[in-house]
């Protein structure tokens, strides 16, 4: 009888890990933020926050889907990236485009380090609450609908500079808080930037790769540092459906905005902002 219980549990732990593996991978590439509906949905189901260590293991799965799909992108940078080091010479398209990595990625490095070292409290501040998370979505609905409106998209991914990269990296470091969306904030900056749809769609995506591999890293070595009781099956369970399910959103995005506009991401996030509200209320 207990082995019984004790196998309907572990079903239940795996069915609930493929469900937020499910909306991770739905939620970290598509500009709708994965740690406000990683946090909330749970929430809503009953569930209860899953927490940081949960956030950080489904992150392993969108982190292997992204350096997957944009395995060759990554062999020619670091090839571009090597040459250039090893010749000193800056001027292939490749050695430039990863100093435009580089310039976009280190402020949410020196960001991250920062609230890690003097905001120790982070997790269980206000800017982790539910109103929060609404107000934020909300906030970035109306940022999308402005990049959307005035962004002109003549640009295209070989035309930006290391200014371009250091802005949409500063516009990345916002999605500290939960309900920016990460691909969100830096899909809008590139946007008013004057990028293509689509390109900034794939800038977004490839900065994302070195962001999401080190917060993944450091929240799985934060989280599990001091702890051995982890169920080891519904984890490999939550990876695998957030790496699947973030492989297919990777390739949807793309090929929607070669021809579609984000109106459907803005409405969403307008939608999801104000029910959050709205549920919050009812419960409080």
């Amino acid at each position: 009888m207990t082995e019984t219980l004790l196998s309907l549990g572990l079903l239940e732990k795996c069915w609930r890990y493929v469900v937020l593996g499910v909306i991770q991978g739905l939620t970290e590439f598509l500009p709708i933020s994965s740690t406000a509906h990683l946090k909330v949905v749970p929430i809503i189901l009953g569930w209860g926050d899953p927490g940081v260590s949960v956030t950080a293991v489904m992150q392993l799965g969108s982190m292997l889907a992204i350096i997957g799909y944009f395995k060759k992108d990554l062999q020619n940078l670091l090839k571009g990236f090597s040459y250039a080091i090893k010749n000193k010479h800056w001027d292939r398209k490749n050695a430039r485009f990863s100093l435009v990595i580089l310039a976009g990625t280190l402020p949410i490095i020196i960001a991250g380090m920062g609230i890690k070292t003097f905001w120790t409290n982070y997790e269980i501040s206000f800017f982790r609450s539910v109103p929060f998370i609404a107000l934020i979505s909300i906030t970035m609905a109306f940022l999308l609908a402005i990049s959307e409106l005035f962004g002109r998209r003549r640009k295209i991914i070989d035309d930006l500079d290391i200014k371009d990269g250091l802005v949409i990296g500063l516009g990345q470091v916002l999605a500290l808080m939960p309900g920016v969306s990460r691909s969100g904030i830096t899909l809008s900056t590139a946007l008013l930037l004057g990028l293509k749809r689509e390109d900034s769609a794939r800038f977004s995506f490839l900065l994302g790769i070195p962001a999401i591999t080190l917060a993944g890293i450091s929240e799985l070595k934060d989280s599990y540092s001091s702890s051995a009781n982890v169920d080891i099956l519904p984890l490999i369970f939550g990876v695998t459906s957030a790496g699947i399910v973030s492989l297919l959103s990777i390739h949807w995005l793309l090929n929607y905005l070669k021809t579609n506009n984000t109106t459907l991401f803005i409405a969403y996030r307008l939608f999801f902002g104000i029910v959050l509200l709205g549920w919050w209320h009812s419960y409080n």
